[in-house]
């Protein structure tokens, strides 16, 4: 190689090592970024066009603004529960305040016990079951229930604040009430609905709350929730939420205050939303000497014990006790009623309060719930505390019955059992831990950071998994969580039956993946790999405590996360939860290049070098000993085939080409040449479209390694092919992309550099025949029932008599 090759060589790398290549700086051009983030299938281009235009009730930081507002709703509710009718009779009294700056002629009010009304949207828009080949007879009975069950309110009388019937018109799930006078900014008003519903069995039909019925005791247990009519959300983004109630979109309703009095029969305990206001009236002095003792206990206390509950199971009486209840800055109110509920109690410091975690249950439940329960829910306002704000209200409270899981302001359902002999397996277990705490959970999000549930699902139980998955991970080591672990996701992911993260609750599809498992694994990659721990806490908790007990939306959510952490994120955004795309990033070829130094002599020495090395070709091999014509015409050589010539021989000229070269270079440029580094081009593939951040380890022939980080920006000229320098004085002999599964790549079959062979198995069996009609006919016709008789009857003989000669 001439002198003038090697500089041009030697410009060239360091023209690569720099990054300042003629395409780098066309691509940031700015006639070329403005067209880049003007096409909306750009992975880089900014969403700011797609959300609203921050203004004064919501900033651009995602915080609320000066002029933001919130409406508010106060109720005051008489209920009885009618436990030989398992029905609900009551009247609510809303007090309704109009904070907004508009002027409201009515009011829009939630029916969700409709949705059980035969022809209702629910039921009418339900797609058929599978029938075929076979169905469960506990399908079967859910599908005729669903039929015949006479669901859905009765509406007795709506009146205003001074007893005269308000027009009101049924709109499926919702109500329309017309005011005699519109609501002035500013002002309120007052409605009173007189009304009833036929409690649901909800171990029969899928609902958020219901009734089971327990055969051997003749006893239910009710949980209520969904039960008393309510004032619809008005927002400043999106007027009045009034979307039909299918059953998915739960709920999006007005913060307020409560004062409930529940009648229920004398023998029945009741868990509520809210404090206790009559404890002399409904509770015995025990339980109360009991409740003073949990609140400073160590371990859960018992405040009814179980053979308490099991004596009670059987008492019946013809009076009814009111249990009362208040219940401050909460946005639902449910409760829960049975003879045969244990209840225990465990007292949780919570800043400057005591909030008393407490567990209802029957002795069915026994003995996972005495154990799991409430140490759970204890667990969980510690850990979601201290990654969004302290748990603001006195008590937290989990009951066993017939909803799985469901959550309400202070209180929720949760479903798990043991088998009927006390035992239980793994995954009841954990499964009772798990849904404790994401239904505890949810008192943060959204019953207290208040977001849309009927238009965005994600917001409440994604972020709700999220903090779930850091819960279950510091209750023990190795905790199996369902969701979380990016891996966990990548089935999901590789699928194509989905839809978006932003989509509405009742168009999403794959609901458990889409509304919980994916945005939960986003922001665990965004906290782990992205922003990392510190700064990803710091924003999160900053978007909990900017919109505790406000209204917030996705914007303001992820103005915030890049507000509070400094890092723009649309990228991420843009990808995990307006796309369906998702992570295979593939090493497509790896070239190792080496500094030239012109030198002739390095040149000729390291040729001949390459050549001693060289293989022979399998035609010079075969031919070793071949009789050639030069052998025996010795007249045929000339200087080329003497001893003398040597093709790789270095001319003095060359030399002193090369010497002038180096004559004209400093120290440095000297130093730089002598360097025996090594320049490495990996060349990546977006195989599946979402743009992530390269995670390679990389494994050097010294048996040492070390992992990089190339930014998710590294495809930003290019988002789907990426060629990027690893410059090192080692030699890598393997490349790993993502070793710690920290990105749900769904291939890791491409990420290895050599290829890794990743070995798939399969079963062996064995060929059965089976037996032909006629054969099984045949049997039947030797099978002597008088035989088996006389056969059983020698078996038994035998065991009776002593074993002889063993």
């Amino acid at each position: 190689m001439s002198p003038r090759l090697a500089t041009i060589v030697f410009l060239a790398l360091l023209t690569a090592v720099s990054g300042v290549g003629t395409d780098e700086v066309s691509a940031q051009s700015p006639e070329s970024a403005n067209r880049k983030h003007s096409d909306p299938h750009d992975p880089f281009a900014q969403l700011d066009p797609w959300w609203p235009t921050p203004g004064a009730t919501r900033i651009a930081s995602g915080a609320p603004g000066p002029a933001y507002w919130q409406q508010r709703a106060d109720y005051e509710i008489d209920v009885t529960l009618d436990d030989d009718q398992q029905q609900i009779n009551g009247v609510v009294k809303i007090r309704y305040h109009n904070q907004s700056p508009h002027t409201l002629p009515y009011l829009w009010i939630q029916l969700d016990q409709n949705r059980f009304r035969q022809g209702s949207d629910a039921l009418e828009t339900t797609t058929a079951p599978s029938l075929s080949p076979r169905i469960s007879f506990g399908a079967m009975k859910s599908i005729l229930a669903s039929r015949r069950f006479d669901g859905g309110y009765r509406i007795a009388s709506v009146t205003d604040g001074a007893d005269k019937p308000l027009r009101h018109t049924d709109i499926g799930t919702m109500m329309r009430i017309d005011l005699s006078t519109p609501i002035a900014p500013g002002e309120q008003t007052e409605v009173a609905i007189e009304y009833s519903y036929k409690i649901v069995d909800a171990k029969v039909i899928r609902a958020r709350g219901g009734k089971e019925y327990f055969e051997d005791d003749k006893n239910y247990i009710y949980e209520i929730a969904q039960w008393f009519p309510r004032v619809a959300a008005y927002t400043d983004f999106g007027a009045w939420q009034h979307k039909s109630f299918l059953g998915r979109g739960e709920f999006t309703l007005e913060l307020g205050n409560y004062r409930v009095r529940i009648t229920v029969p004398s023998e029945m305990v009741v868990a509520s939303t809210g404090t206790l206001q009559n404890p002399d009236q409904v509770l015995t002095d025990q339980w109360k000497q009991r409740l003073a003792k949990a609140e400073q206990a160590p371990t859960p206390v018992f405040i009814i014990t179980p053979e308490e509950a099991e004596a009670n199971e059987s008492v019946r009486t013809e009076t009814t006790k009111t249990w009362e209840f208040d219940a401050t800055n909460v946005r639902d109110f449910a409760f829960a009623a049975s003879r045969k509920f244990i209840w225990d109690a465990l007292g949780v410091k919570v800043g400057s309060q005591t909030v008393m975690a407490m567990s209802y249950y029957p002795n069915e439940a026994e003995p996972l719930w005495s154990q799991y329960s409430t140490e759970a829910i204890a667990h969980t306002l510690e850990v979601y505390g201290r990654y969004s704000f302290e748990y603001p209200y006195p008590v937290a409270i989990s009951v066993n019955g017939p909803v799985y899981g469901m959550e309400y302001p202070m209180i929720c359902f949760n479903g798990p059992r043991p088998e009927d002999d006390g035992t239980y397996s793994k995954a009841t277990k954990y499964g009772l831990i798990s849904v404790v705490i994401h239904e505890v959970g949810h008192n943060f999000f959204p019953m207290i950071v208040n977001s849309d549930e009927r238009q965005w699902t994600w917001m409440d139980e994604g972020l709700n998994t999220f903090l779930q998955y850091l819960a279950e991970q510091e209750w023990e080591e190795d905790y199996p969580s369902r969701r979380g672990d990016p891996e966990k996701i990548t089935g999901y992911m590789r699928g194509n039956n989905q839809r978006p993260i932003m989509t509405g609750s009742e168009e999403i599809l794959q609901f458990g993946n889409n509304a919980y498992g994916k945005p939960a694994t986003a922001l665990n990659i965004l906290r782990e790999t992205i922003l990392g721990r510190e700064s990803f806490d710091f924003a999160f908790r900053e978007y909990a405590r900017r919109w505790k007990f406000k209204r917030p939306t996705p914007s303001d959510f992820f103005r915030t996360m890049e507000d509070a952490s400094g890092v723009d994120l649309d990228w991420f955004w843009r990808g995990w939860f307006y796309g369906t795309d998702h992570v295979d990033i593939a090493i497509d070829d790896v070239q190792l290049y080496k500094i030239d130094s012109g030198d002739p002599d390095e040149q000729a020495e390291r040729t001949r070098q390459e050549k001693d090395r060289e293989e022979d070709t399998i035609t010079k091999d075969r031919n070793q000993g071949m009789r050639r014509r030069i052998d025996w015409q010795p007249g045929l050589k000339d200087f080329y085939n003497s001893p003398e010539y040597d093709e790789w021989k270095v001319e003095e000229e060359d030399r002193k080409s090369f010497q002038k070269f180096l004559d004209g270079l400093s120290s440095q440029e000297r130093a730089i040449l002598r360097r025996t580094t090594n320049f490495y081009i990996v060349d990546f593939r977006n195989v599946g479209g979402l743009v992530m951040p390269i995670l390679i380890r990389v494994h050097y022939a010294d048996n040492t390694s070390e992992m990089m980080t190339f930014p998710a920006q590294i495809w930003r000229s290019n988002s789907k092919r990426v060629s990027k320098l690893i410059v090192t004085d080692k030699e890598i002999v393997r490349l790993e992309l993502d070793p710690k599964r920290q990105t749900a790549d769904v291939d890791e079959g491409n990420n290895h550099w050599p290829d890794k062979m990743v070995p798939s198995r399969f079963k062996l069996f064995k060929d059965e025949k089976k037996k032909n009609p006629m054969q099984k006919a045949a049997d039947d016709q030797n099978d002597d029932p008088k035989q088996d008789a006389e056969d059983e009857s020698s078996d038994e003989k035998a065991e009776q008599e002593p074993a002889k000669g063993k």
